[in-house]
Order: C-alpha cells, then structure tokens, then sequence
C-alpha cells in the first residue's frame, strides 16, 4: 500500500480543468475504439489531469482505468494522487502475481513489463477496462499492450508527441492529438519558471551516431571525459551558477564520475548518481540534493522522467542529444516553479541549443504527430555529420601562427550556393577553398618544407571543408571523398612549391 497521510491533493489550475472537460468530451464523442493523444510540457501537470480524468471516467461511465508506467517513481506518484482525491487504486508491480481482489480497485497502475508478462499468461488479468491512460506515450514499447484493450478507449500523455522509434510514429495507435498550453504560456501565466540560457561552443569532433538515432554512449565518454571538456564545465559553472543548487546530465557513468572528482578537488558538495545504483543509494542521494542548499547533482540517464525537485537552481547540459523528447526532458527538470523562483539557468556544453532552439521555442506538434518524418528530417537530418553541428576549433598552436579568423571567413556551404547563384559550377567553391588555405598557410610560413608542415598539421581542417562540400553535392562515397583530400592535397602543395622554393 501507498503512504497518502502526509500527501496533498494536488488541485487543478483552470488550463487544466478545461483540458480535462475537453478530453473527457472528445471521448464521450468519439465513443469506443478511439485512441487519443494529449501533449503538454514537462511540469504542466499531466499527472494531476489524467487522474482527475480518471476519477471523472469511473464516476461517468462505471468502467476500469488502467494507468500505464514505464518507471516504479511514476506508478508511486500517480498512486499518491488518485488516492489523494479519493480513488482506490493499486499498483501492480513485479511481485503481484493474480489478482484476487481485483474488483475491490477502480483503478490499476501498472508496469509495462510487468503486466505485459501477466497478460501472456491470463489475457483477463485486469478485466473490464474502459480507459487505457499511458503515461510518457512517446515511449514504444506501450504499443504491445494495446493489444490486449482493443475495445478499450486508450488516452497516451506525454510533453514530446514523437516516438522513440522512428519506424513506429504514434500517427500508427492514436487517431488524434490534442496539443496543451506551449512552454512560453505556462511560463507567462506563473504556472513554470522561465529560463535563462548559457551556451558555450564545443567541439564535438568524435561523437558518432548510434542505431537508435542519437550519439553513442562510447563516442560521447570520449568526448566529454577529456581535461579540456572537463575544464570548460568547470569554468561553465564557476562562470554562471557557483552556488546554485545544480543538477548535470552527463552521457556515460565514466564522465560523470570524473565529474564528481574534478568538483570535490575543487571544495564543492557534489554527488554521482547512476542507474546502477540500489533503491536505498539513489534515496539516499536525492535525500541528500534535496536537503542541501547548494548541492550539485551529476547523473546519467535516471532523472529524465519521474524525479520533482522543484529547488534545482541550474540546469547543466554536458551531453550532446539528437533527441528532441530527451532535450525538453532534461531541461524540464529545472522548470518546476515556486513562490521565489521565477526563473533557472540552462548551461548548454553540448551544441544542443543549436541543434533544437531554445527551449522556450514554439513547436508545431501537430506537425510532429501528422508527418513525423517531414518533422525530423526539417530539423535534423539522419545523414548529417557532426562536423556541421559544430564550427572547427583549431589547435592552440596553429592559433598562434596561423590568420584565424581569415580561415573562420570561409563558409563552404555559403560559398558553393553562392557559386549556384551566380550560374556558375559549384566545384569553384572548392578551388576557392584551395586558395584561401593557400594564402594563409603561404603568410606564415618560412619555407616550402614549413609550409608542407603546416599543410600537414591542417589535414582535419581541410577534411572538415570538404566534408562540407559533399554534403552539398550529396555525394559523399568513401572512394569519391578520398579522391577529393588527394587531389585537394596535391594542388595545395604544388602551388605552394612553386611560390615557396622561389622565395
């Protein structure tokens, strides 16, 4: 049984009650066998509208709410709710095997897994369902219980209206999506804190992208876990949020225990959490956040859903994402308002403002949930290379002798459809590119084996440019990618030895 003595209902705010009479509408109109989506941001309060959506449905229409959680916090904090505004419920976790005592409960919140596997084995484990409410639908694996309540209505809540597969939208189980206030109402009417964001350059030269979409975990422990990326958070935080209560999603457990190292040295309070930890650790940890004014907490992949702690003063990004849905999760988590916080900071170490927005942005979900595809492909494309997230860092000691900024001066991109502009053959922008590489190396160097050297210590830069150039002609064959560094390398260093060995 769930402790409810020390929990306060929360109530609705009047957005929210509207919301609820719409829903609860659209299904009475739509009758059954309909399937409805409802997005609203991380902090609006979607637990607190579907279960008075529940309660509202088990009084109306005498039939049985299943709620579905993919995480034991979330099945906890919707318990306390509905127990909280007087309904009965129960969770149904992995050590209950039957259900007995099943028509004593209106209403089951449930695990996926853990019902799924009930399921296969009495397919009338949970009977007369009328409502199906799922929880962070964005997640797929839902989908296999539909299954089992096609009569059933089922209502799927979630802040980002997008799959976490690709190839399974949520166009496929729900037939419509109602969108919620935007990020920028809520923030306007009091209802979340508005936030300031800081975005620092990084060089994420090394990430590469996995199966499932985003950069992979070995790639981004690479990446983050040098000394300089290390320093810059450092720097990042001292700069920005020194004293203020700081949460930090970190990709891989490695970077965010040297994290927790590097800050200790430095005198400041900071714990690691990760998923590995037991359930006592990871209370005692948040226990410890929670009471301690200025704690910084560095974690990985555990508080994106299911974690409230309305205190986090600062929001630190030290992971790139390709993900949209974990963006707005991980940002969301600082977004939660009191009466004296109005705003929080957002440090960004990872391009990812760059890549989505700001937070604060408008999205067009429906258009998110009607051609998911379109949607995606506008904002970031599978086949882009992380070179183009990002502008090139030179090293510290071609800074030093190199003109910068008159390299930094040249656009591939911009030059090639200039090129197209002007009806003339965008394989220009590649000479222009020589040349301008010509110049700069040619200023600084002594002679023609010193400009070979610096030819030599500028490959990755030339191979950036040129990267950018397949992209725009969209042929980027390994073999045709090849033969354009060879042939660029080539004509390079001649023209260098016929200026250089004159001189």
């Amino acid at each position: 049984m769930i402790d409810t003595e020390l929990y306060q209902a929360k109530t609705l705010y009047p957005f929210q009650e509207n919301t609820v009479a719409t829903i609860l509408e659209e299904l009475e109109k739509n009758g059954k066998n309909f399937n409805l989506l409802y997005q609203l941001p991380t902090g609006g309060g979607k637990t607190v509208i579907f279960s008075d959506i529940a309660r509202n449905y088990i009084e109306n229409w005498k039939e049985k709410v299943l709620i579905l959680t993919h995480r034991i916090e979330l099945s906890v904090q919707t318990s306390k709710q509905l127990s909280a505004i007087g309904v009965k419920n129960k969770i149904i976790n992995s050590e209950i095997k039957t259900l007995e005592d099943q028509d004593e409960y209106p209403c089951f919140i449930a695990m996926v897994e853990t019902l799924n596997n009930r399921l296969h084995d009495d397919e009338n484990f949970i009977k007369d369902v009328g409502l199906v409410i799922v929880d962070e639908a964005h997640y797929n694996s839902f989908r296999k219980i539909f299954q089992f309540y096609e009569e059933a209505n089922i209502l799927g809540v979630t802040a980002t209206p997008l799959s976490s597969n690709r190839a399974l939208p949520l166009n496929d189980n729900y037939h419509k999506l109602i969108v919620g206030e935007s990020i920028s109402n809520l923030i306007e009417g009091g209802y979340l804190s508005d936030a300031e964001t800081f975005t620092y350059d990084v060089n994420l030269h090394g990430l590469k992208i996995g199966s499932n979409g985003d950069f992979t975990v070995s790639s981004s422990e690479l990446v983050y876990g040098n000394y300089f990326m290390q320093e810059k958070l450092l720097f990042a935080y001292e700069e920005v949020a020194i004293g203020n209560k700081t949460l930090i999603f970190n990709s891989g457990i490695e970077t965010s225990m040297r994290v927790e190292e590097m800050f200790k040295k430095r005198g400041y309070p900071i714990r690691h959490l990760d998923s590995t930890f037991s359930d006592k650790d990871r209370k005692d940890v948040l226990s410890w956040f929670k009471d301690t004014k200025d704690a910084i907490l560095t974690s990985v992949g555990i508080l994106t859903t299911g974690f409230d702690e309305p205190t986090v003063e600062t929001i630190i990004l030290n992971r790139a994402t390709r993900s949209l849905t974990l963006y707005h999760q991980m940002i969301g988590r600082g977004s939660r308002r009191l009466p004296n916080k109005s705003s929080f900071k957002l440090i960004d170490l990872g391009n990812n403002v760059r890549r989505f927005g700001i937070w604060q942005d408008y999205i067009n979900w429906q258009d998110a949930f009607k051609f998911p595809d379109r949607f995606l492909e506008s904002r970031l494309t599978e086949s882009d290379d992380i070179e183009f997230e990002v502008e090139y860092e030179f090293p510290k000691g071609l800074k030093e002798r190199l003109d910068v900024e008159k390299l930094d001066s040249f656009n591939m991109r911009d030059v090639y459809y200039e090129c197209l502009d002007n009806n003339e053959k965008g394989k220009i922008a590649v000479d222009l590119s020589l040349e301008n590489h010509y110049q700069v190396i040619h200023a600084a160097a002594n002679d023609f084996f010193d400009g070979i050297d610096l030819q030599t210590a500028m490959q990755e830069h030339v191979e950036y440019r040129l990267k950018q150039y397949t992209k725009c002609i969209s042929k980027s064959t390994n073999n045709y990618f090849k033969f354009l560094i060879e042939t660029y390398n080539r004509q390079l260093r001649q023209k260098l030895r016929e200026t250089l060995e004159d001189e």
